[in-house]
């Protein structure tokens, strides 16, 4: 697939799924967005979820680089540790940014999800809590593993919120990851 037909795909999918629902999305709405073929689609993905998880794979690296500007823009330490929530503001404000996660949509889509999602919902989780816990470290030692557990929820919680309430920003989340804090 060419590069310009490949991330209309990927617009059009990551727009679709993560604002509708996946299950809610039929391909031919994918397509249509697209503009393409369903032979120029299969092509690329063979498979919806082969198209979901390509979808994800690149809005993690789009999350991954919104947290690392985050980071760049700390301070010091306990900033640094802190700015996974300026990185999910600033995400959000994106045009990839959705209502809320799309990787939690996505794992509660898929209760069984098939391994080519298992594979990047996991890459997700595994990325938040190995970049929290190496945050932590140098505040917490050896306590950073278990900071960063309490800190994935916390982050969790607060993406699952903003479907209770749409306009909610990361204060309150962030205010309970300090008070975590040493």
């Amino acid at each position: 697939m060419r590069p310009g037909t490949e991330q209309r795909v990927l617009d059009a999918a990551e727009e679709l799924f993560f604002t509708r629902g996946i299950a809610a999305t039929p391909i031919d709405a994918v397509l249509e967005r697209a503009g393409v073929s369903s032979a120029t689609l299969y092509r690329g993905y063979p498979s919806k979820e082969a198209l979901v998880a390509a979808a994800l794979d690149r809005r993690h690296d789009e999350w991954t680089a919104a947290w690392d500007r985050a980071v760049e823009r700390a301070t010091d330490d306990r900033a640094r540790l802190l700015a996974v929530f300026d990185a999910l503001d600033a995400f959000r404000s994106t045009p990839s940014g959705s209502r809320w996660c799309a990787f939690l949509g996505t794992a509660a889509e898929y209760v069984d999800a098939p391994q080519e999602l298992r594979t990047v919902l996991d890459r997700e989780t595994d990325t938040l809590r190995r970049r929290l816990t190496e945050a932590a470290r140098p505040l917490v030692g050896d306590g950073a593993p278990a900071l960063a557990a309490q800190l994935l929820l916390v982050v969790s919680g607060s993406l699952a919120m903003r479907l209770r309430d749409p306009g909610a920003d990361s204060a309150t989340a962030r205010a309970v990851a300090e008070a975590l804090l040493p």
